[in-house]
């Protein structure tokens, strides 16, 4: 049995949503970030950091989202989520997924965490700005993207793990000034993620309230 130590609305939700499109069985652990449970002795002996998720398979606990994602795709190939390894759609497919994580996540963590970058009320605000401004060129990218190939998919014809994990950054967007859902391209794709039942189940499951993204 797969256990995944999540929290509502969190970077959890990229393997969650992969757990629902898999069929498999697995069990949701709720780690109570309005509890600190996330700091708590026991969580720190899954994921040292502090941070969620934790993804638990047998004797294997492992965290950082991306790798889970990478971790369920592997252990699932008949599931399609990702590309054939060797292949050049595999070697766009880890470009993308890398992106997601080190740039527009890591970018999205500034915009929520400002104090950590900086101490004086002025600076942190002029962090968060900077920090929107900087989200909204790289959703720009995803934009044009998807506008240069005309397909449905951040890969093209096929959906795959890295549309579960540009989904959830861009509905961290959602309370932007300017959205991820506003984008031309974006717009659409999202809907048709929002469509596959895998990730109705996951948005329910987690209770998040409408707008999903």
């Amino acid at each position: 049995m797969l256990h995944l130590h999540y929290y509502p609305s969190t970077a959890a939700m990229a393997p969650h949503i992969l757990l629902e499109e898999l069929e498999v069985p697995y069990e949701l652990v709720l780690v109570d970030r309005t509890k600190n449970a996330h700091k708590s002795p026991e969580y720190l002996k899954l994921n040292p950091n502090g941070l969620i998720p934790v993804l638990v398979d047998g004797d294997l606990v492992l965290y950082e989202t991306a790798a889970i994602c990478l971790h369920l795709c592997d252990t699932h190939p008949q599931a399609g989520l990702a590309p054939a390894l060797g292949t050049p759609e595999r070697a766009h497919f880890y470009k993308w997924l890398v992106w997601l994580t080190n740039t527009l996540q890591a970018t999205l963590i500034v915009y929520f965490y400002p104090e950590r970058w900086a101490s004086t009320p002025g600076a942190v605000a002029e962090v968060k700005l900077a920090a929107e401004v900087k989200v909204g060129t790289l959703i720009d990218q995803l934009d044009a993207e998807l506008a240069r190939h005309g397909k449905p998919w951040l890969l093209g014809d096929t959906y795959t793990a890295v549309d579960a994990y540009a989904l959830m950054l861009c509905r961290w967007t959602r309370n932007f000034k300017r959205p991820a859902r506003t984008l031309p391209h974006l717009a659409p794709y999202l809907q048709r993620g929002l469509a596959r039942p895998a990730i109705q189940r996951v948005f329910e499951q987690q209770a998040l309230p409408q707008p999903w993204v």
